[in-house]
């Protein structure tokens, strides 16, 4: 396979070969593809992320949200994160204390 470069993207990699950062002009395609594989793969998770998320509505397990539900998750995330803190320091002492 041929891959043809434009100027700039020829002159990024020359710069990138002068830096120490790539050995050869193959390397730059290499990281390139290993980059782009990378990235669909989490763009695959997102998406299988949403497909489930919307099954669980589609199931009637989402949750309504209203400022007091807002509120009431933020008091549960609090209590999670304290009664976290507590395993990692019982005298309760923390940084905030």
């Amino acid at each position: 396979m041929e891959v043809q470069l434009t100027a700039d993207q020829k002159a990024f990699v020359q710069r990138a070969i002068q830096a120490g950062r790539l050995q050869h002009e193959v390397d730059a395609v290499a990281e390139a593809l290993s980059l782009w594989e990378e990235r669909e793969r989490v763009r695959a998770e997102l998406l299988a992320s949403l497909d489930a998320a919307e099954a669980s509505i589609a199931h009637g397990k989402g949750r309504v949200i209203t400022q007091d539900s807002m509120r009431e998750l933020a008091a549960e995330v609090k209590r999670r994160g304290r009664a976290r803190l507590e395993k990692h320091d019982p005298s309760g002492k923390t940084a905030a204390n």
